[in-house]
């Protein structure tokens, strides 16, 4: 990683970081307020608590994920680049791990980047934070000076061309810079194969099924194209020598938190309500009993209620 020798005006942050797809049950970055996902518009000023309680849960992760760049890194990086920010949740962790650096957050949710912003000035480093508005990639032409270290959060799966938005973070990176694309993992896991009511396996097929909202929601992005998900390889193909890929463990066994229960109920909810007439009869029923907290088999009030998932990041450099 290139120390930069210079300030920067600031990113922005596209939404997350839930951001995950196999991703993230929310999505966990994307390039504006409004977007197409899996036949949907979302609305990301809505999405917003859900995507910044996701995001805090996995905080250790983060952490354990940064700590690991900085290991990787030549020196502090002096700007880091969070492309596709959403409400600053990981942009504020960047700056906490990496006290030196300036850190600008990018997205196109202008509302997602207001709360960046105010969680910057709570945490006490908003002399370091910036915001930039705009689509991705486009909108890092705004950038005064190149990135030592640009992440990209689960949002590149949000732009339809990524071969190309990969080209973009590349030129936007110092020489020496780092991009730290996290995209793939494991999707997330909630409850046991047999929770005692309806099918056993529910969550495979809820996985199957976002799988399925997941291709057409890449299928209708402006400007799609077909990748093979092979990142490495793309990254070089952005003319960036890949080095290393690892995957970070979210493990919060049952008993889970108020915060980590009321998560795993809003992601539930939003898949009922998305994504509920892809299942049959049964699996709907199943659905609504879990999210019913009268129900003591809901997720509400279940004591075998956990989170586990993977986060992948993959690593590559800009040559000197």
């Amino acid at each position: 990683m290139a120390h930069a020798h210079r300030d920067p005006h600031g990113p922005h942050d596209p939404a997350p970081h839930d951001h995950d797809h196999g991703h993230d049950r929310a999505p966990h970055g994307h390039g504006g307020h409004h977007a197409h996902h899996g036949g949907a518009d979302l609305d990301w000023a809505v999405l917003a608590p859900l995507l910044e309680s996701q995001a805090e849960l996995s905080a250790a992760v983060y952490e354990q994920i940064m700590a690991w760049l900085a290991q990787r890194a030549t020196g502090e990086p002096g700007l880091i680049v969070d492309a596709g920010s959403g409400p600053g949740v990981v942009s504020g962790l960047f700056a906490r791990a990496f006290p030196k650096a300036r850190v600008v957050a990018v997205d196109g949710s202008a509302p997602l980047l207001e709360r960046a912003r105010a969680r910057a000035a709570r945490l006490g480093h908003a002399d370091r934070f910036t915001t930039v508005a705009g689509e991705l990639p486009e909108a890092l032409d705004q950038l005064e000076y190149p990135a030592d270290l640009l992440w990209a959060g689960n949002s590149l799966h949000h732009l339809g061309d990524q071969r190309a938005a990969l080209a973009a973070f590349a030129a936007h990176l110092a020489p020496g810079g780092a991009l730290a694309l996290l995209e793939g993992g494991l999707p997330a896991r909630y409850l046991p194969r047999d929770i005692g009511i309806g099918r056993p396996g529910l969550q495979a097929r809820l996985d199957a099924v976002e799988a399925d909202a997941f291709t057409r929601m890449r299928a209708e992005l402006p400007g799609s194209a077909a990748e093979t998900e092979d990142w490495p390889a793309l990254l070089t193909a952005a003319g960036l020598r890949p080095t290393g890929t690892r995957s970070f463990l979210l493990d919060l066994p049952a008993p889970v938190s108020d915060q980590a229960r009321a998560y795993v109920a809003a992601s539930l909810a939003r898949l009922r309500e998305g994504m509920g007439d892809a299942l049959d009869a049964e699996d709907r029923a199943t659905l609504d009993r879990l999210l019913d907290p009268a129900d003591e088999a809901s997720v509400h009030r279940r004591p075998d209620v956990f989170v586990l998932k993977a986060h992948t990041v993959h690593t590559a450099v800009r040559p000197a």
